[in-house]
């Protein structure tokens, strides 16, 4: 059986287990994307490798994008679509540009970027983008169950985001939230609503502790808006603050999860979630 269906049997929990990223970078690439996109796609391996190493260490998440539908790329040059996201709390942001050549990417200052500082390399995109993984060479899983999503909601397909046992997976720009076991229910509330705590794995920019706490206080107060942030943690614990001085002490336990792959084609293994057991809310601080 497939992973993501193995998962959901096990009932392992998400919240906790986004990837982490304190921005987005997602280029548009048609054609087959291979088992590492950036390397194994129609998108130059010299340039995907480059575009590896100006990330590394700068927070910067790299995907490749593409529209929905049929992925024939002739290789005839077209002008790229370019998603820029910063996911900083209270002050997140997404920018889009059009390349006129994918190696205009390297204009882009990756430690800005990474540090939540736009150099206005794009136009601010007003609207939420949520991108679903569809990376077949990966996991076969997300292209099984994530591709009918991304073309029925005309929504960008992306590379791996992580936690393909999951499928289907999505990330929300440009707060980087990123979700499983989304449907088409749950895609149309994402965007439509905002951040909902449903099957939400977590925000990139936060700890797995702070992913953890911050989807346990969304789902309390039914928040929807990019207005909480992680202001501590302890090992057993993590606190979560509103902008309105709202404080929760959410209080965190590991948690066995049933024997269940990782991925399609790989043995069974037992793994630890961690999850909230209980959330207290503190003194509102005034502000």
């Amino acid at each position: 059986m497939r992973c993501s269906v193995l998962s959901g049997f096990a009932e392992e929990p998400l919240a906790g287990t986004a990837a982490t990223a304190t921005a987005w970078l997602c280029l548009e690439q048609p054609g087959p994307w291979g088992r590492d996109a950036l390397l194994e796609s129609h998108l130059d391996p010299e340039l995907g490798a480059e575009l590896q190493r100006r990330a590394a260490g700068t927070g910067v998440r790299v995907l490749l994008i593409r529209r929905p539908g049929k992925h024939a790329d002739d290789r005839t040059p077209a002008r790229r679509r370019l998603y820029l996201a910063s996911t900083k709390p209270g002050a997140s942001w997404l920018e889009q540009a059009d390349l006129a050549a994918p190696e205009e990417a390297l204009e882009l200052n990756f430690e800005a970027l990474g540090a939540g500082r736009s150099t206005a390399f794009g136009t601010p995109v007003r609207d939420p983008l949520l991108l679903i993984c569809t990376n077949s060479k990966r996991d076969v899983c997300c292209a099984l169950y994530g591709r009918p999503i991304a073309t029925a909601l005309r929504l960008w397909e992306c590379t791996h985001t992580g936690g393909h046992r999951f499928a289907p997976t999505g990330v929300l720009l440009p707060t980087g939230h990123l979700y499983g076991r989304i449907d088409h229910r749950l895609a149309e509330r994402v965007v439509t609503e905002g951040i909902v705590a449903d099957r939400c794995r977590g925000r990139s920019c936060f700890s797995p502790r702070g992913q953890v706490a911050e989807v346990a206080v969304r789902r309390r107060i039914g928040e929807t808006r990019d207005v909480l942030t992680v202001v501590g943690e302890t090992p057993g614990s993590a606190t979560v603050r509103h902008t309105d001085g709202r404080e929760w002490r959410v209080t965190l336990a590991k948690q066995p999860v049933p024997p269940r792959p990782a991925s399609c084609g790989k043995s069974p293994d037992i793994a630890i979630a961690l999850v909230a057991t209980a959330i207290d809310e503190l003194a509102r601080i005034n502000r």
